[in-house]
Protein backbone atom coordinates (compact mmCIF):
# COMPACT_ATOMS: atom_id res chain seq x y z
CA UNK A 1 0.00 0.00 0.00
CA UNK A 2 1.24 3.49 -0.88
CA UNK A 3 2.33 6.03 1.31
CA UNK A 4 -0.75 8.03 3.23
CA UNK A 5 -1.35 11.32 1.61
CA UNK A 6 -2.10 13.23 4.94
CA UNK A 7 -4.99 15.76 5.24
CA UNK A 8 -4.10 19.31 5.85
CA UNK A 9 -6.31 19.18 9.13
CA UNK A 10 -6.22 16.12 11.68
CA UNK A 11 -9.30 17.74 13.61
CA UNK A 12 -12.01 20.03 12.55
CA UNK A 13 -12.07 18.93 9.49
CA UNK A 14 -15.92 16.85 8.75
CA UNK A 15 -18.25 19.26 7.38
CA UNK A 16 -21.43 16.47 8.00
CA UNK A 17 -22.78 15.05 11.53
CA UNK A 18 -26.05 13.05 11.42
CA UNK A 19 -26.82 12.59 15.11
CA UNK A 20 -29.15 10.39 16.25
CA UNK A 21 -31.59 9.97 19.27
CA UNK A 22 -34.80 7.27 20.56
CA UNK A 23 -37.61 8.48 21.73
CA UNK A 24 -36.76 9.96 25.16
CA UNK A 25 -38.65 8.29 27.98
CA UNK A 26 -41.64 9.77 30.73
CA UNK A 27 -40.31 13.18 29.43
CA UNK A 28 -37.14 12.88 30.28
CA UNK A 29 -34.89 15.69 28.31
CA UNK A 30 -31.39 14.39 29.62
CA UNK A 31 -31.15 11.83 26.54
CA UNK A 32 -28.37 10.84 24.26
CA UNK A 33 -28.20 12.55 20.89
CA UNK A 34 -25.23 11.38 19.27
CA UNK A 35 -23.67 8.47 17.52
CA UNK A 36 -24.46 4.63 17.51
CA UNK A 37 -22.64 2.82 19.90
CA UNK A 38 -19.78 0.41 18.51
CA UNK A 39 -21.24 -2.77 19.85
CA UNK A 40 -24.49 -2.30 20.40
CA UNK A 41 -26.55 -0.48 17.80
CA UNK A 42 -29.76 0.45 19.92
CA UNK A 43 -27.24 2.29 22.26
CA UNK A 44 -26.70 5.69 21.34
CA UNK A 45 -23.55 7.58 22.83
CA UNK A 46 -24.05 11.25 23.69
CA UNK A 47 -22.08 13.65 21.85
CA UNK A 48 -22.14 17.06 22.67
CA UNK A 49 -19.44 18.41 20.65
CA UNK A 50 -17.21 16.08 17.45
CA UNK A 51 -13.79 17.00 17.55
CA UNK A 52 -14.04 15.75 13.92
CA UNK A 53 -16.96 18.50 12.79
CA UNK A 54 -15.88 21.93 11.84
CA UNK A 55 -16.67 25.08 14.29
CA UNK A 56 -19.56 26.17 12.48
CA UNK A 57 -20.92 22.33 12.69
CA UNK A 58 -20.30 21.91 16.25
CA UNK A 59 -22.24 25.08 17.07
CA UNK A 60 -25.05 24.52 15.21
CA UNK A 61 -25.01 20.54 16.83
CA UNK A 62 -25.46 22.66 20.30
CA UNK A 63 -28.50 25.02 19.03
CA UNK A 64 -29.69 21.31 17.46
CA UNK A 65 -29.45 19.59 20.86
CA UNK A 66 -31.41 22.07 22.43
CA UNK A 67 -33.75 22.62 20.29
CA UNK A 68 -35.10 18.85 20.51
CA UNK A 69 -34.56 18.64 24.23
CA UNK A 70 -37.50 21.95 24.15
CA UNK A 71 -39.33 19.43 22.24
CA UNK A 72 -38.76 16.21 24.24
CA UNK A 73 -42.38 15.36 24.68
CA UNK A 74 -43.35 15.67 20.87
CA UNK A 75 -40.69 12.30 19.68
CA UNK A 76 -42.65 9.44 19.40
CA UNK A 77 -39.78 7.64 18.00
CA UNK A 78 -36.58 8.10 17.20
CA UNK A 79 -34.90 10.22 14.82
CA UNK A 80 -31.90 11.31 12.75
CA UNK A 81 -30.45 15.34 12.60
CA UNK A 82 -28.22 16.90 9.83
CA UNK A 83 -25.69 19.28 9.90
CA UNK A 84 -23.82 20.34 6.69
CA UNK A 85 -21.77 22.48 6.57
CA UNK A 86 -21.60 24.62 2.55
CA UNK A 87 -21.17 28.30 1.65
CA UNK A 88 -24.65 28.63 2.59
CA UNK A 89 -23.42 28.05 6.23
CA UNK A 90 -25.43 25.09 8.10
CA UNK A 91 -27.65 23.26 6.34
CA UNK A 92 -30.35 21.30 8.52
CA UNK A 93 -32.97 20.25 6.26
CA UNK A 94 -31.81 17.24 3.88
CA UNK A 95 -34.22 18.84 0.87
CA UNK A 96 -32.64 22.05 0.80
CA UNK A 97 -30.19 22.66 -2.20
CA UNK A 98 -26.76 23.30 -1.30
CA UNK A 99 -23.24 24.30 -2.45
CA UNK A 100 -19.99 23.77 -2.52
CA UNK A 101 -16.95 24.58 -4.64
CA UNK A 102 -13.71 22.18 -5.24
CA UNK A 103 -11.08 23.74 -7.21
CA UNK A 104 -12.62 25.87 -10.02
CA UNK A 105 -15.70 23.96 -9.97
CA UNK A 106 -19.15 25.51 -7.84
CA UNK A 107 -21.09 22.23 -7.36
CA UNK A 108 -24.83 22.29 -6.31
CA UNK A 109 -26.54 18.80 -4.41
CA UNK A 110 -29.47 18.41 -1.79
CA UNK A 111 -28.22 18.27 1.45
CA UNK A 112 -29.57 14.84 2.54
CA UNK A 113 -27.50 13.36 -0.35
CA UNK A 114 -24.12 12.13 -0.31
CA UNK A 115 -21.39 13.98 -0.86
CA UNK A 116 -17.54 13.98 0.40
CA UNK A 117 -17.14 15.40 3.84
CA UNK A 118 -13.28 16.50 3.82
CA UNK A 119 -13.48 19.77 2.09
CA UNK A 120 -9.83 20.41 2.91
CA UNK A 121 -8.14 17.38 1.23
CA UNK A 122 -11.05 17.21 -1.48
CA UNK A 123 -9.13 19.32 -4.50
CA UNK A 124 -5.84 16.68 -3.72
CA UNK A 125 -8.03 13.70 -4.04
CA UNK A 126 -9.97 14.12 -6.74
CA UNK A 127 -7.04 15.36 -9.11
CA UNK A 128 -5.42 11.85 -7.52
CA UNK A 129 -8.51 9.52 -8.99
CA UNK A 130 -8.34 11.70 -11.99
CA UNK A 131 -4.74 11.07 -12.65
CA UNK A 132 -4.85 7.32 -11.58
CA UNK A 133 -7.91 7.53 -14.66
CA UNK A 134 -5.86 9.24 -17.19
CA UNK A 135 -2.66 7.62 -16.95
CA UNK A 136 -4.06 4.90 -18.87
CA UNK A 137 -4.18 6.65 -21.76
CA UNK A 138 -8.30 5.92 -21.84
CA UNK A 139 -9.86 8.69 -24.43
CA UNK A 140 -13.23 8.44 -22.42
CA UNK A 141 -14.13 8.41 -18.37
CA UNK A 142 -17.02 6.76 -17.11
CA UNK A 143 -17.97 7.95 -13.54
CA UNK A 144 -20.15 5.38 -11.91
CA UNK A 145 -22.03 6.10 -8.80
CA UNK A 146 -21.29 9.93 -9.74
CA UNK A 147 -24.03 11.77 -7.47
CA UNK A 148 -23.76 15.39 -8.60
CA UNK A 149 -20.69 15.06 -10.60
CA UNK A 150 -17.57 16.07 -8.76
CA UNK A 151 -15.68 13.18 -10.19
CA UNK A 152 -16.89 13.57 -13.90
CA UNK A 153 -16.99 17.14 -13.95
CA UNK A 154 -13.57 17.51 -12.17
CA UNK A 155 -12.10 15.09 -14.81
CA UNK A 156 -14.02 16.33 -18.25
CA UNK A 157 -10.95 18.74 -19.06
CA UNK A 158 -8.77 15.59 -19.56
CA UNK A 159 -10.84 13.52 -21.55
CA UNK A 160 -12.80 13.48 -25.51
CA UNK A 161 -16.24 12.59 -23.16
CA UNK A 162 -17.14 12.13 -19.79
CA UNK A 163 -20.10 9.86 -18.85
CA UNK A 164 -21.70 10.18 -15.33
CA UNK A 165 -24.03 6.85 -14.40
CA UNK A 166 -26.29 7.32 -11.44
CA UNK A 167 -29.45 4.98 -10.37
CA UNK A 168 -30.56 8.14 -8.84
CA UNK A 169 -32.62 10.56 -11.30
CA UNK A 170 -32.78 13.65 -8.70
CA UNK A 171 -28.78 13.17 -8.65
CA UNK A 172 -28.79 12.73 -12.53
CA UNK A 173 -30.68 16.07 -12.69
CA UNK A 174 -28.30 17.87 -10.29
CA UNK A 175 -24.87 16.53 -12.27
CA UNK A 176 -26.04 18.11 -14.97
CA UNK A 177 -27.45 21.53 -13.61
CA UNK A 178 -23.37 21.62 -12.68
CA UNK A 179 -22.49 20.83 -15.74
CA UNK A 180 -24.21 23.18 -17.68
CA UNK A 181 -23.55 25.97 -14.64
CA UNK A 182 -19.88 24.96 -15.17
CA UNK A 183 -19.87 25.17 -18.64
CA UNK A 184 -18.59 22.15 -19.44
CA UNK A 185 -19.70 20.34 -22.42
CA UNK A 186 -18.31 17.32 -22.64
CA UNK A 187 -19.97 15.61 -20.23
CA UNK A 188 -23.21 13.37 -20.08
CA UNK A 189 -25.16 12.39 -16.95
CA UNK A 190 -27.14 9.10 -17.40
CA UNK A 191 -29.86 7.72 -14.60
CA UNK A 192 -29.21 4.24 -15.44
CA UNK A 193 -31.38 0.97 -14.02
CA UNK A 194 -29.81 -1.27 -11.53
CA UNK A 195 -30.18 -4.40 -14.06
CA UNK A 196 -28.66 -1.87 -16.97
CA UNK A 197 -26.00 0.60 -15.78
CA UNK A 198 -23.48 0.43 -18.83
CA UNK A 199 -26.62 -0.35 -21.54
CA UNK A 200 -27.15 3.35 -23.28
CA UNK A 201 -23.03 4.50 -23.61
CA UNK A 202 -22.16 4.92 -26.66
CA UNK A 203 -18.60 4.73 -25.78
CA UNK A 204 -16.55 0.82 -25.35
CA UNK A 205 -14.97 -0.59 -22.28
CA UNK A 206 -11.12 -0.42 -23.83
CA UNK A 207 -10.92 3.11 -25.40
CA UNK A 208 -12.90 4.39 -21.46
CA UNK A 209 -11.20 4.28 -17.85
CA UNK A 210 -14.16 4.33 -15.03
CA UNK A 211 -14.06 5.83 -11.98
CA UNK A 212 -16.09 4.09 -8.97
CA UNK A 213 -17.48 5.56 -5.66
CA UNK A 214 -19.93 3.04 -4.08
CA UNK A 215 -21.31 3.81 -0.89
CA UNK A 216 -20.04 1.88 2.66
CA UNK A 217 -21.77 -1.28 1.63
CA UNK A 218 -19.56 -1.65 -1.60
CA UNK A 219 -20.74 -3.10 -4.84
CA UNK A 220 -22.93 -5.60 -5.27
CA UNK A 221 -22.42 -8.53 -7.58
CA UNK A 222 -24.94 -7.39 -10.49
CA UNK A 223 -23.09 -4.17 -10.77
CA UNK A 224 -19.40 -6.07 -10.42
CA UNK A 225 -20.60 -8.53 -13.03
CA UNK A 226 -21.86 -5.36 -15.62
CA UNK A 227 -18.39 -3.57 -14.91
CA UNK A 228 -16.50 -6.67 -15.65
CA UNK A 229 -18.78 -7.15 -19.02
CA UNK A 230 -18.32 -3.49 -19.63
CA UNK A 231 -14.37 -4.39 -19.59
CA UNK A 232 -12.83 -0.64 -19.02
CA UNK A 233 -8.97 -0.29 -19.99
CA UNK A 234 -8.59 0.53 -16.12
CA UNK A 235 -11.47 0.72 -12.61
CA UNK A 236 -10.09 3.49 -10.05
CA UNK A 237 -12.27 2.33 -7.16
CA UNK A 238 -12.27 5.05 -4.66
CA UNK A 239 -13.29 3.83 -1.18
CA UNK A 240 -14.62 5.15 2.40
CA UNK A 241 -14.60 1.16 4.00
CA UNK A 242 -11.40 -0.67 3.23
CA UNK A 243 -13.69 -4.04 4.34
CA UNK A 244 -15.50 -4.12 1.47
CA UNK A 245 -13.30 -2.80 -1.19
CA UNK A 246 -11.01 -5.61 -0.66
CA UNK A 247 -14.14 -7.56 -0.74
CA UNK A 248 -14.96 -6.72 -4.80
CA UNK A 249 -11.32 -6.47 -5.58
CA UNK A 250 -11.01 -9.89 -4.46
CA UNK A 251 -14.47 -10.68 -6.66
CA UNK A 252 -12.55 -8.89 -9.29
CA UNK A 253 -9.32 -10.72 -9.13
CA UNK A 254 -10.53 -13.90 -9.38
CA UNK A 255 -12.03 -12.80 -12.83
CA UNK A 256 -8.58 -11.74 -13.94
CA UNK A 257 -8.08 -7.87 -13.05
CA UNK A 258 -4.88 -7.19 -11.76
CA UNK A 259 -4.27 -4.34 -8.43
CA UNK A 260 -1.99 -1.77 -9.90
CA UNK A 261 -1.45 0.13 -6.74
CA UNK A 262 -3.76 0.64 -3.50
CA UNK A 263 -2.88 4.45 -1.79
CA UNK A 264 -4.73 6.52 0.75
CA UNK A 265 -5.07 9.71 -0.76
Amino acid sequence: VDPCHPSPREWGYRTKLTPHFHPPRGGERDFPIGVLHAHNARRRVDVPSCPLATDAVNAALREARAGVRGRAGEFRRGATLLLRETLEGVATDPRASVTERVGDLTLRFVAGDFFQNTPFILPAFVDHAVGLAKASGARHLVDAYCGSGLFALSAARHFESVHGVEVSEDAVRKAAENAAANRILNCRFVAGSAERIFGNLPVKGADTAAIIDPPRRGCDEGFLAQLDAFGPRRIVYVSCAPDTQARDIRWLAARGWQVLSAGNP
